[in-house]
Order: structure tokens, then sequence, then C-alpha cells
């Protein structure tokens, strides 16, 4: 299919780079749809790790790489990340929206006073300035990637946002100081410094789509944090389901040609939150451990549970899913049991569909399905040759779900992966 959405189907963390990673062998181009560096990618392929915050996962591929206008960017770590692709000998060819939002010093600042107040109703971000550069592209105050290239357009604007900005920082006892001539010094380095892949991603990905190229169009977070469809407040500041990829890059919905969402197969979430099947138990200890279950971005050991298919359910219809990609089937290796919740109870009724207020999910308890456990799956490449259990665990999530599984990764690298058309 010439374009491919790629999304995650649960609370963000599914294996999402590794997967688009393994479908870029066959595209021509892999694009970010939103986000920005609080996603954390990793892929391992030829023995190295590489760690993608902003970066298209496929990068690595040396595949013609977007970061689209949905995204906010971080100048100063994406030079980073460039200058590691050199360092590895990898020449990344790169196309950055001149519509994509500029994360500043401020909105770093900004973010982390602003979870400090909310003390023990903080949303668990990052701090990374994204919900508040986020906010600035909303209210019409944002720094865009074009504008790191006109010296004058850029010094007009921060004479009208700077005054703002720090009224906002005064108000919140944050004892930082802005200055135009400083910040228009920064910014027109970051501008110099990337002007040669800053351009209108618009033109070169519908151009590609006209030639019948095969685009992988890379989410990050998941389903569960999109900012109207995931667990609000405790989400991310954007739109990580499938309908994101045509806002977030100006390629029209009727180009997309199929989503392919990735499953973990079980759950976990970073942050604050509902969470129906988290575990605190000796299995919850096997997920966080089998799984490395550690953010790329922040570190944080992630909550750990039974895969929810509840909430599966609803992250498949949302995004229109046609396959799903289920990942990380090896860290439930060596369990007697394995359970799936296939329905909640919320005040002693049956409910078999995911709420959409917090206060109804911290309410839901997970009803399970007990399924055999089986020894090992690791590093495995033939569905016949899994385990008989393990197979059963894959055909019960996809009967299930009523959707096809195609992919299933069986260890962390690129190599440990079934084909399962």
């Amino acid at each position: 299919m010439p374009a491919v959405v790629v999304v995650g189907l649960q609370w963000g963390d599914e294996g999402k780079g590794k997967i688009t990673d393994f479908w870029a062998e066959k595209a021509d181009c892999v694009v970010r749809f939103q986000g920005g560096n609080n996603a954390g990618h990793t892929v391992i392929a030829g023995g190295k790790k590489y760690k993608f915050h902003l970066l298209p996962s496929g990068v690595i591929r040396e595949k013609e790489a977007v970061i689209g206008n949905g995204v906010v960017v971080d100048p100063e770590v994406l030079l980073e990340e460039l200058a590691a692709l050199g360092q590895a000998g990898i020449t990344p060819h790169m196309h950055i929206s001149d519509r994509a939002h500029v994360i500043m010093p401020y909105h770093r600042w900004l973010d982390g006073a602003e979870e400090n107040l909310l003390g023990n109703q903080k949303i668990g971000t990052t701090r990374r300035g994204i919900g508040p550069c986020y906010a600035d592209k909303i209210s019409r105050f944002g720094i865009r990637m074009d504008d790191l290239t006109d010296p004058e357009g850029l010094r007009e604007k921060l004479h009208r946002i700077v005054p703002i900005k720090q009224a906002l920082l005064d108000a919140l006892g944050i004892e930082k100081k802005l200055n135009v001539d400083d910040l228009h010094a920064l910014c027109t380095r970051w501008g110099t410094e990337l002007q040669e892949y800053i351009e209108d991603t618009t033109l070169f990905l519908n151009a590609l789509l006209e030639r019948k190229k095969t685009v992988l169009f890379e989410g990050a977070q998941g389903c569960l944090l999109d900012i109207d469809f995931g667990t609000y407040p405790y989400v991310t500041s954007s739109n990580p389901v499938a309908g994101g990829a045509a806002t977030g890059t100006g390629v029209g919905p009727r180009r997309l040609d199929s989503v392919l969402g990735i499953l973990k197969a079980y759950t976990t979430r970073v942050g604050e939150g509902p969470f129906p099947t988290e575990l605190r138990d000796e299995a919850g200890d096997h997920l966080v451990d089998r799984g490395q279950e550690y953010g790329t971005t922040t570190g944080r050991k992630r909550r750990c549970g039974w895969l929810d298919l509840v909430a599966a359910r609803y992250a498949c219809r949302v995004n229109g899913v046609d396959e799903i990609a289920l990942t990380k089937l090896d860290v439930l290796d060596g369990l007697d049991t394995v359970r799936v919740c296939t329905t909640y109870t919320c005040d002693g009724k049956k409910r078999d569909q995911f709420p959409a207020s917090l206060s109804v999910l911290s309410r839901c308890r997970p009803h399970y399905e007990d399924m055999e456990g089986w020894n090992s799956t690791a590093g495995i490449t033939s569905y016949e040759k899994l385990p008989a259990a393990a197979r059963r665990y894959v055909e019960r999530v996809s009967q299930h779900l009523g959707v096809p599984i195609s992919v299933i990764s069986t260890g962390p690298s690129r190599e440990e992966t079934i084909w399962h058309p």
C-alpha cells in the first residue's frame, strides 16, 4: 500500500519504533505526524541500539525522512540526533515542515512550573515544553520553523510574544528573564543550521504519493493518550490517532490507504490516571523486568498490567485499524497463566465499552479470561514454530478484536519478527 499509517493502540510504548523500522524496508519515506521529543522510539539493528525522540524511526535505513507540520520541534534535540546519526555513519535524507512549531526555552520552564502547581493532580508530563508549545500554537503565539529563516519577521514576533511570556513566568514565580536579542540570536542559529531541511513538506509528500511511492506515517504516543480520544486530562497535547496523519502532514485523508495498529501483548502506561488491569504483584514485576519497561525519554518505570482488550477494541474502532502488529510476545514467556481482560464490571454492572469518564474508568474492574502460558517465544521468526499456547493467545486476541494480526515481535531486534499473513 502506498500510504500506511502506524498508530499505537494503548498508552504508548507499544514498540512503534521497531515496527516502523521493520516496515520501512519496503517504504520510500517515513514521516512523523505529531508529538515532539516527549516521544521515545528505540530501534535495534545490526547489533546497534538507536534512540530517537524526533527523527522518524525509518531514518536509519537512509530512507526519505519527514517531520510534519503536526510535530513540535525542539531544534537543540533535533540537531543532537542528526549529529549522532552522522557519527554512526548514517546520512539522513531529512525534510522538515516549514509549518512545524518550535519549542522555545520558555515552553520548558512553563511546563515544569505548571506540573508543580498541580501537585497531586499532576498530569505526568515529560516537562519538555510540549504542552505549552501546542497551547501557543492554538493561541496563535507560536514560533514556526519558517520563522527561523526570516530574521526580520522573527524579531517582530518576539517583540510581541516575549512580554506576555515574561508576565506568565513572573506570575508563576519563575526567576527567568527573557531577552528578545538573546532569543533572536538562538533562533537565528537554529535557522542557519537547519535551513537546508526546512521546506513545504506537503508538496514533497503529495508528489511521492502521486508517483505511487510507499510512505509510512509514524505516530508518537498512543490512542489512549490522544487529546480527544484518550483518558483526558492524562493525555498528550496532540492527536496520535490515525486521523492525525492527515492534519499533521497536509496529506488528504483519501490518500491514506491503510492503518497498522501496534498492540503490545500486555498493557503499560507512564504517568498518572486510571489503569484497570494494572498489576502490583509478581506478574507485574515479571513484565517490568523482562520487558525492560523504562521510558526511552524519561527513564521512568512504566506501570504494567495484563492486556486490556476493552481498551484495545475501542482503539481499533477509533483508528479504523486494518491489521495489527503484536509486540513483545516474548515478555510473557515463562508465565504459567496469561490473562486478558475482555470486559469490565462497574458499579455491579457488566461494561464492555471503554468510557470517556475517568471517574467511571477508575471504578471499572477487569473481568479476565485465563489462558495457558508457554515457555519460550524469544527470537522465533516462524509462526509455526511458536508454542501452541502462544499461537492460541495470538489467535484469541485477533478473534476478540476482529482484526488480523499480520506481524508478531518476539524480541527487540529488527530480525526477531514474524510475518503472519
